[in-house]
């Protein structure tokens, strides 16, 4: 064995830290990789990683001292003139990538608030002082603010993922998962080798429920996009956070909507006193335009959104000369656009164009049914948001008391995280929520009409549908005369038939 040959042993720890180092974080295999790298040292945890686990998952950090006792030995080694072979040498580059981002991720962290950042030189020394000698790691030196920059935008992704997807459900670790993946593709070497800074051109369409939190999503993919570091200024070039430009496009007459996106000229059409640029315009490379409810565009801008998609041009209303728009698109709807598409409603050339990347986020039910202590973290989450801190624990032990003593804790939320935000403010304002009975769509009926349904199947469909008008097993159960567990059992088993249906 050369000089700069690894032992078995080190090359072993280095390939299974090389696919930690590179694995989504919210998928099961970090767990098998932490595994599989500390042995008899690992420690059971959750197998979701949610924002309470995040810096107090011991595997973390007994993963992060390996990885620094290993690379002592080996960088003595390399400096003694080891010549190690290429597949070696990466396998340390990433290895050493993967102590600097734990090294200074407090650092990272807290840059995000901060317009100058004050850390880089001594990132650079440790970082060449780790990748010694030169004649080994020879491009280092030049990729360092790369490196820096990429770091950076995987502490803001952890950061945004965690602090928008609250829970520690299986729905909830799938969604963050899905979003992590919407910022580095599947593979995240080839990400920062060639796609960091070609993400604009991969639009995400986001699909689910009303009320799921869409717009969290697009927020944290947008504020998790890559920025270029400036070592001379010691700054980076943008704040990904203030060039996020979202518009709800079921708000808005569809002149309103062309004038915000696309801009017009003076004179275009009545009231336009002035030139204005549109989000179009105004949103740099680094930006990302958000389109809430994109199933409501009218057909005529539908035409022109493709146009920017396709070409990467646009014109503003009243005006001739095209223009380039260089920024993100994120797209959202509740609407079954399949569906959409067949009543001729939404082009399928616009849907394929924005489903590149697709990203479906779970009903708050789905959430609580697999981790009902979730609604606690929830309802406190939101009660932070509205009263601050100091107040939230009072709020929040105030908001699950009403909900369990008058809805119970298995309430459907039909509503979702918006029916339990406007929950949490009713109960904070007069101490009370009612919620809104809503009609509900009941394909069952046609089936019973048609005397196509069993018994069975009946006897699960009416369940479902009391269910959904009491929003609580306790009360189905008490209406119907059945036991709680035989309304529950009938209702999943419903949910279960009309999804292999639908």
């Amino acid at each position: 064995m050369g000089s700069g040959d690894f032992t078995r042993e080190e090359r072993s720890f280095l390939e299974n830290l090389s696919r930690l180092a590179t694995a989504n974080p919210f998928l099961p295999e970090r767990i098998e990789l932490e595994r599989e790298i500390l042995k008899d040292d690992f420690e059971e945890v959750s197998p979701v990683w949610s924002k309470r686990l995040d810096r107090q998952n011991p595997n973390v950090v007994k993963v992060e001292a390996r990885a620094e006792a290993m690379a002592n030995p080996i960088r003595t080694r390399l400096a003694s003139g080891g010549k190690p072979s290429a597949s070696d040498a990466r396998l340390y580059e990433e290895l050493v990538f993967y102590i600097l981002y734990y090294r200074f991720e407090e650092d990272f962290g807290r840059a995000m608030g901060e317009p100058a950042v004050r850390f880089y030189e001594p990132f650079c020394r440790e970082a060449l002082r780790l990748l010694s000698p030169p004649a080994v790691f020879m491009r280092i030196e030049s990729e360092l603010p790369h490196w820096f920059a990429f770091l950076f935008q995987i502490r803001r992704a952890s950061h945004h993922i965690f602090e928008f997807i609250v829970g520690s459900s299986y729905p909830a670790a799938r969604l963050r998962a899905a979003i992590w993946q919407s910022i580095f593709t599947h593979d995240l070497r080839r990400y920062r080798r060639a796609l960091f800074d070609r993400m604009a051109d991969v639009s995400t369409l986001v699909t689910g429920p009303s009320g799921t939190g869409k717009e969290l999503v697009a927020r944290a993919i947008g504020s998790s996009r890559y920025i270029p570091f400036q070592p001379k200024t010691e700054r980076f070039i943008l704040d990904v956070a203030e060039a996020f430009y979202p518009m709800n496009l079921s708000a808005l007459a569809p002149t309103l909507i062309e004038s915000e996106l696309f801009g017009h000229r003076r004179g275009a059409f009545t009231g336009a006193l002035a030139d204005r640029k549109g989000f179009f315009a105004i949103c740099p490379a680094l930006g990302t335009v958000f389109l809430d409810e994109i199933g409501d565009l009218d057909p005529a801008i539908q035409v022109k959104l493709l146009r920017v998609l396709q070409t990467r041009e646009f014109q503003s209303l009243g005006e001739t000369k095209s223009q380039r728009f260089e920024g993100k698109i994120v797209a959202a709807t509740h609407r079954d656009l399949a569906a959409e598409m067949r009543a001729g409603r939404f082009r399928e050339d616009l849907y394929y164009r924005l489903c590149s990347d697709l990203i479906t986020t779970p009903s708050l039910r789905a959430q609580l049914e697999d981790a009902p202590h979730d609604l606690e973290e929830l309802v406190r989450f939101i009660a932070r948001r509205i009263v601050g801190q100091e107040e939230a624990e009072a709020v929040t032990s105030e908001v699950l008391h009403w909900i369990q003593s008058h809805l119970g804790l298995d309430y459907g939320w039909p509503g979702n995280f918006r029916e339990l935000e406007q929950c949490v403010r009713n109960i904070l304002v007069r101490k009370e929520y009612r919620p809104t009975s809503r009609a509900i769509d009941s394909p069952w009926l046609v089936d019973l009409r048609e005397g196509s349904l069993t018994a069975e199947e009946l006897l699960e469909a009416y369940c479902a549908h009391v269910y959904e008008r009491s929003g609580n097993f306790l009360e189905t159960a008490r209406r119907l005369g059945l036991d709680r567990r035989t309304v529950k059992s009938k209702v999943q088993a419903y949910r279960k038939r009309s999804a292999r249906t639908s």
